[in-house]
């Protein structure tokens, strides 16, 4: 039987939910799933600079499994781009640093409850209005 998989430690999650390819209508093409460990992996090496030993201690992984990590997502974007597919970014063994939540309405990025204001997107502040990215 496998190890089951550690949770990939990771500071926040992506401001947006995925991309499509422009000129294209969302209902006429197929979409591939990118982890927000992988869009971390992405976001650390590529974004950030940081070589693979620093960002594999940061997500509290082992250097060759931040590699398959990477290699998985690059993967996964070159097939949305050669392909013109969607990418949603969602799901993954992965623990935030702190609680998130997204607003149904205009999708805000909310780090927490206790910065929950009136968001001038939809004028709304009612926490019903909110969705837990991370699971507790």
């Amino acid at each position: 039987m496998p190890r089951p998989k550690q949770d990939r430690k990771i500071s926040n999650p992506p401001l947006m939910q995925g991309f499509k390819p422009y000129g294209i209508p969302r209902r006429s093409v197929s979409s591939v799933s990118l982890q927000y460990d992988e869009y971390e992996s992405i976001r650390l090496l590529d974004y950030a600079g940081m070589n693979q030993d620093q960002a594999a201690e940061q997500m509290n992984v082992s250097r060759p499994t931040l590699t398959r990590i990477y290699e998985k997502a690059r993967k996964t974007i070159a097939q949305a781009l050669v392909e013109g597919k969607t990418i949603a970014i969602d799901g993954g063994n992965v623990q935030f640093e702190k609680q998130w939540f997204r607003c149904k309405r205009c999708f805000k990025l909310i780090g927490g409850l206790e910065n929950h204001v009136r968001c001038k997107g939809c004028n709304t502040f009612c926490k019903n209005e909110l969705t837990p990215i991370n699971k507790e």
